[in-house]
């Protein structure tokens, strides 16, 4: 039963969730309003679960970060639901429609996801290379354990920054406004299976959706050996990009984790928001272990 759970969590999960959020408000045009509960039930099972089946036990235990997770989920969560309440007031003001409304639901989300988790990829991998993009990215990479909140935890003004390049150009294209909030869900869903702490092991499907597996590599503290693994939904994009990473027998711990050059990178909400427009001690990018560095040259 284990095994068939470790193998299955992932896939299950975001199906289910996103295809009951697509059925709601595409199929039954329900209020999506609704999915807010959706996600809340979405984010108690992932709690659950990491507890259950655990990358690494040490994760689960809160490390004086928990309220700050909280806060930045909340307040990025809020700050979603405002944008996609302004979708029609876009819409009214957008004389043209290129859009392919009338596609069927399930087809107009995918190519949604696609086109957005290209957008939000490009504008991840610029975030690694553009100095103020940067610093708005970082208070992300500052967590020092992974579990299902690190996902939602960001800078409000960089996820500002990710829907611009991911979802803008959709919504200039005459995006619907039901298939834009079931985007915001399901964005929200993969950030939960990205950083989950759950051991899964999705096998062949690993390897084309951007699950925890690769994307925990993303977060490593050894400078640049994080540019790696940059794909929301899917990992076609860093194969394209030549940052596809994987060192399948290395077992990350909270050693690995976080920002080598600034250890002492602000834990609290405020000091996040504010670290961004500071001048932070930088110190040296630590040595990178053995192993992760034999497997760095093995993906070339």
């Amino acid at each position: 039963m284990k095994d068939w759970m470790l193998r299955w969590y992932a896939p299950l999960f975001l199906l289910g969730f996103v295809g009951t959020a697509a059925w709601w408000v595409g199929y039954r045009h329900g209020n999506a309003l609704w999915l807010l509960p959706l996600l809340g039930l979405a984010v108690a099972l992932s709690f659950l679960a990491e507890r259950r089946w655990p990358y690494d036990p040490h994760f689960n235990q809160d490390h004086g970060d928990r309220g700050r997770d909280v806060a930045h989920a909340l307040v990025n969560e809020a700050l979603n639901l405002s944008s996609i309440a302004f979708v029609p007031l876009l819409a009214a003001w957008i004389p043209w429609r290129y859009w392919p409304s009338d596609w069927p639901f399930a087809l107009q989300l995918v190519t949604a996801i696609v086109a957005a988790d290209l957008g939000i990829t490009l504008m991840h991998y610029a975030s690694h290379r553009i100095g103020w993009l940067w610093r708005l990215h970082a208070v992300h990479h500052s967590v020092t354990r992974m579990y299902g909140f690190n996902g939602l935890m960001k800078h409000p003004l960089h996820q500002a920054v990710e829907a611009v390049g991911g979802v803008l150009p959709l919504l200039l294209l005459g995006l619907p406004y039901p298939v834009a909030a079931v985007l915001a869900f399901a964005i929200a869903i993969q950030l939960l299976l990205q950083h989950s702490n759950v051991d899964m092991r999705p096998g062949l499907l690993g390897r084309l959706m951007a699950w925890a597996p690769l994307h925990r590599f993303h977060h490593l503290r050894y400078g640049a050996a994080g540019d790696v693994n940059f794909g929301l939904f899917f990992t076609v994009w860093d194969r394209l990009l030549g940052t596809a990473f994987d060192a399948p027998g290395y077992r990350l711990g909270g050693r690995d984790l976080g920002i080598g050059t600034q250890p002492d990178y602000p834990r609290d909400y405020v000091g996040q928001l504010l670290a961004p427009f500071r001048a932070l001690p930088q110190g040296e990018v630590p040595a990178l272990p053995g192993e992760l560095l034999q497997a760095r040259v093995r993906c070339g």
